[in-house]
């Protein structure tokens, strides 16, 4: 039973940490990254590795592509994190990874299929317009 407990609260304090990076990286990105040539940047959220050496982070990008933003993060990786060192007092602290949320992106896609079919006289065999290149941008 006590393995058990202590399985959980390993994992409460895996998603504690995930959570703290997230916020002190977002705070950090806003204040460091140049939006025009990064873009509006979002962290969606943190996977750490079991012994803390690796985080997988993810975000969303409006105003740059998902490329641009990716390189823009990992450029900045190492910086980043011996900023997360100074700010989190713990004796690991992860490699940080960035990965566009691809999850999050096919779910604006699907909301902009569903409100174009939604459209008063759309027809079932209507072409679908295609996304815009930029997800801030807003078609008609």
């Amino acid at each position: 039973m006590s393995r058990h407990k202590k399985s959980r609260s390993g994992a409460s304090r895996n998603q504690r940490l995930a959570d703290q990076i997230q916020q002190d990286l977002a705070k950090l990105i806003q204040r460091e990254l140049d939006v025009s040539r990064a873009g509006l940047i979002t962290l969606t959220g943190v996977e750490l590795s079991v012994d803390y050496a690796h985080a997988r982070v993810y975000f969303t990008v409006l105003g740059a592509s998902p490329e641009a933003a990716s390189e823009a993060l990992n450029e900045k990786a190492g910086w980043l994190h011996s900023q997360l060192y100074k700010m989190l007092h713990i004796h690991t602290v992860p490699r940080l990874q960035f990965a566009h949320d691809e999850q999050m992106a096919r779910s604006f896609e699907m909301d902009r299929l569903i409100d174009h079919a939604n459209r008063p006289g759309v027809r079932a065999d209507d072409e679908v317009p295609p996304a815009p290149e930029d997800p801030g941008e807003v078609r008609g």
